[in-house]
């Protein structure tokens, strides 16, 4: 059902981009990474968080790592991830395929800035083995994403 909603989002939204349903996983960065051809930096990963009594989606690169004074900073409070069954219920996608299109729930989507390394970026596509190909100006327009600065990268 979830890559379904994202198909028919899709459809909707912004038929212009290229959904990929691949042979092999793309439920992790390196699996992704690995099936789609592309380094770890260009999967757009999707993680469902809470503050306080809110629930947001932060999409940012593969390779990143969540930093959370930056994301107290952001979100103006403590960030906790959601397990798999608060994500599924809130975005109705599996942990593995969650994206900001096709939501169960409207959710803010907020973009993290170290994804401005690439022009184009991989987000899942609610499922384990369907992604989207798609510019970062694009996905800002689409998702209303606002920027932040809540990443650190490997190195």
């Amino acid at each position: 059902m979830s890559l379904e909603s994202v198909k028919s989002w899709v459809a909707a939204h912004a038929p212009e981009l290229r959904l990929i349903e691949a042979h092999g996983s793309t439920a992790t960065v390196a699996d992704a990474a690995a099936t789609l051809g592309v380094e770890p930096g260009r999967i757009a990963k999707t993680i469902a968080l809470r503050v306080g009594d809110r629930i947001l989606l932060l999409v940012t690169r593969g390779d990143a790592r969540l930093d959370n004074l930056r994301c107290k900073a952001a979100f103006g409070g403590r960030i906790r991830m959601l397990d798999a069954e608060a994500t599924l219920a809130a975005t109705g996608h599996v942990v593995g395929g969650v994206c900001p299109f096709g939501l169960a729930t409207p959710l803010p989507v907020y973009a993290d800035v170290s994804m401005r390394a690439f022009d184009t970026v991989y987000p899942a596509a609610g499922s384990r083995n369907a992604s989207l190909e798609i510019t970062l100006a694009r996905l800002a327009e689409v998702t209303h994403a606002t920027w932040v600065d809540c990443c650190t990268l490997p190195g």
